[in-house]
């Protein structure tokens, strides 16, 4: 029976490994100390040219990985999800496979498949756990420009992403400014408010205050933290999601709490069920599936949690002079920044910020704010119905900028 491939998808793709950093030549790191070996996990799509000009560098967010197009082996196309910026990469997408050289890598810190805290320290043989070195986005970036160079690639057409691949948008920027024509950060910052930081903070004491973590070191008690890892993904998911949309889709409909737990979920969900919490509203049942989700489907490790969470915090682009618009002082890049009405974890003044410490040094930037109903997320919205009246959604508004504008790149470099 012929696999159905959709239209427009790059297809079956392989996600690689490239190993570098070897002892004696570890990376340092911004923080101290040195990590290596370092395996980094990634994906290209498309060619690159003769010239090696038309290379498009996509940072995933923080529970991203590097499988951002199309489909694994083994996959079915008819059942299962592509990656996680398939509608923007592929044949004549926005990211055109046939015109760009799309590169994705896992950051350092995860646990998809590039090095982190759930990684085998080789000097002890064990999980690192909590004796990973603190991570940066700086560092993020700089390991990934070992990668460019092992793929042959001096300059980047574009560096795009969402959230903490639009920090890594900048950094990349900031930190190389001859290997950067331009750069598209989304829904993003130039560093962290206090109330950001004290959301990440709460997913983290969770995660810490629950008896399975074992000091980090959960690996060998063969057990997982999911009672914690679950009430910090419950958390990040309530800043994705605006008001308006919680309300258009959840509103305060009630269900029975008993009816929706899963028998997978384990002993992290016993004593819910009592005549206190007898019916909960949908939201509340929604939150728990995301939260299981993300324990048992994603199987994402409580220690990167910690440590990608802890990096994004640390980011702060006008250190260490205070003045953001110092930061920008050797950039050469054109900048498209695009930020979302209804999102309130990463609000439009924090781009417009951005911006202005851009034009201070007489770059080319253009700031567009988009409307949506759909918060911080709506970057990674797949399917969206065009709204009332017929004008294109947030998806097909941010397609069309991004072609634009990479289209333009691409003849004037």
């Amino acid at each position: 029976m012929k696999t159905h491939i959709p239209h427009g998808s790059v297809g079956f793709v392989e996600t690689k490994r490239f190993t570098f950093a070897e002892p004696p030549h570890e990376m340092p790191m911004d923080i101290g100390g040195k990590l290596g070996p370092i395996t980094l996990a990634y994906e290209t799509y498309g060619k690159l040219n003769r010239e090696k000009s038309n290379a498009v560098l996509v940072q995933h967010a923080f529970s991203g990985s590097a499988h951002a197009a199309g489909f694994l082996p083994g996959q079915d196309p008819s059942k299962e999800k592509p990656g996680w910026w398939d509608f923007l990469i592929g044949p004549g997408r926005a990211l055109d496979t046939e015109k760009y050289f799309v590169i994705c890598s896992n950051v350092i810190g995860s646990c998809y498949g590039s090095t982190g805290p759930s990684s085998v320290d080789p000097k002890t043989g064990r999980p690192y756990g909590l004796s990973f070195p603190v991570v940066t986005v700086g560092d993020m970036v700089r390991a990934q420009a070992h990668l460019l160079d092992h793929l042959g690639i001096e300059r980047l057409l574009t560096v795009i992403g969402g959230s903490m691949g639009g920090m890594q948008a900048l950094q990349w920027a900031v930190d190389y400014p001859d290997r950067v024509a331009s750069a598209i950060p989304i829904a993003t910052t130039s560093r962290h408010s206090p109330q950001q930081i004290a959301f990440n903070h709460v997913g983290r004491a969770a995660i810490l205050a629950d008896p399975e973590f074992h000091e980090g070191d959960y690996y060998g008690w063969r057990t997982v933290p999911e009672r914690g890892l679950s009430v910090a993904r419950m958390v990040g998911f309530i800043t994705y999601l605006s008001d308006r949309k919680m309300h258009e889709k959840f509103g305060r409909m009630k269900q029975f709490a008993a009816a929706k737990v899963s028998g997978r979920q384990g002993k992290w969900a016993e004593g819910t069920i009592g005549q206190h919490s007898a019916v909960e509203f949908s939201v509340e049942g929604y939150l728990k599936h995301q939260g299981e989700v993300f324990v048992f489907d994603r199987r994402f490790d409580a220690n990167s949690y910690l440590s990608i969470t802890k990096a994004i915090d640390i980011f702060d682009l006008s250190a260490p002079s205070g003045r953001l618009a110092k930061a920008f002082g050797n950039v050469k890049s054109k900048f498209l920044i695009i930020s979302f009405d209804t999102d309130w974890l990463y609000p439009t003044y924090q781009s417009q910020e951005i911006r202005n410490a851009i034009l201070q040094n007489g770059l080319a930037v253009a700031c567009l704010e988009l409307s949506t109903i759909h918060g911080h997320d709506a970057f990674l919205i797949e399917n969206e119905k065009p709204p009332e009246g017929g004008k294109p959604g947030v998806k097909n508004k941010m397609i069309q900028v991004v072609r634009d504008f990479l289209g333009n790149v691409a003849a004037r470099p």
